[in-house]
Parts: C-alpha cells; sequence; structure tokens
C-alpha cells in the first residue's frame, strides 16, 4: 500500500454524526463518501447533496468526485461531471453533484454513500507554440474513428 497523503477534514455542524470518507477494502482506489441530508431527487433531477465536510487538499493535488457504479447501475444515480474536481485552493462544504437518470424519484437519506472521492496528483500543463505537429498513424480523426 502507497504512502498517504494528509489531508485536512472539518466537520460542519451538519456534519456531525455521519462517518467520514473511507476506504471500504485494501484495494480501494476511491472512500465513500456520505451524504449529510436527506433528500429526493426526481426523474431528471439534480441536486448538490451536502457532505458536512469542507478539507485542505495539499497543493499539487486535486479530490476527484466520481460515481458509485451500484447506485449508477441500479439506480441510473450518477455524477454529471464525472470526475467533479475538488481543487486544493476550495475550502467550502464539499457537495456531490447527482443526477437521476433512472425512471423512478430516488431517495438519499442521511448516511448513505452517495460518491467515491480520490485523492490524485496534479501536472500543469505548459503550452508550447509549434507551425506543425508531428503525425500519427490516427491523425486527426475524430470522433468514433478508432471504432469499428
Amino acid at each position: 500500500m502507497p504512502d498517504a497523503v494528509g489531508v485536512k477534514l472539518m466537520r460542519l455542524p451538519h456534519g456531525h454524526g455521519i462517518d467520514l470518507p473511507q476506504y471500504v477494502s485494501d484495494g480501494a482506489a476511491g472512500m465513500d463518501v456520505v451524504s449529510a441530508e436527506a433528500v429526493r431527487i426526481a426523474p431528471g433531477g439534480r441536486h448538490a447533496v451536502a457532505t458536512g465536510l469542507a478539507m485542505a487538499i495539499p497543493e499539487g493535488y486535486e479530490i476527484q468526485v466520481r460515481p458509485r457504479s451500484g447506485l449508477a447501475l441500479k439506480h441510473g444515480i450518477t455524477v454529471p461531471n464525472t470526475p467533479g474536481t475538488i481543487d486544493s485552493d476550495y475550502r467550502g462544504e464539499l457537495k456531490i453533484i447527482l443526477i437521476n437518470h433512472g425512471s423512478e424519484p430516488f431517495a438519499i437519506e442521511r448516511g448513505d454513500r452517495v460518491a467515491q472521492l480520490v485523492l490524485a496528483p496534479v501536472t500543469h500543463a505548459r503550452w508550447i507554440m509549434v507551425e506543425e505537429l508531428d503525425e500519427t498513424v490516427r491523425g486527426a480523426g475524430g470522433f468514433g474513428s478508432t471504432g469499428m
């Protein structure tokens, strides 16, 4: 198991009494995060689900917010901007944007697992302007160009 990176975490008043994000198996890449509120999301609806947590992510890292596969498969519940990004300079409440692609309203109770959080390193790009790009087999082939 790789060395853990420390991330400062603060419970907000409405976050007391619920589980902190946690890895549920030794090989898990993501930590399950739970809801700090009860909410019902209508079919086609979206909601920013409160977690009752704020954090200070170390510089050079981000936290990616990813859907839980079981919610996506069984209920059509997903994160619409997958992966969502929490930047290292954000200090507000972590909220999980969920959308209901299912055909039934979906109820979330306080303490329900709603998403996964993955801590990831960030690499910044430096643009290098050129007059032309190197050639590849694919070239400028766009959407669907590598499929059958």
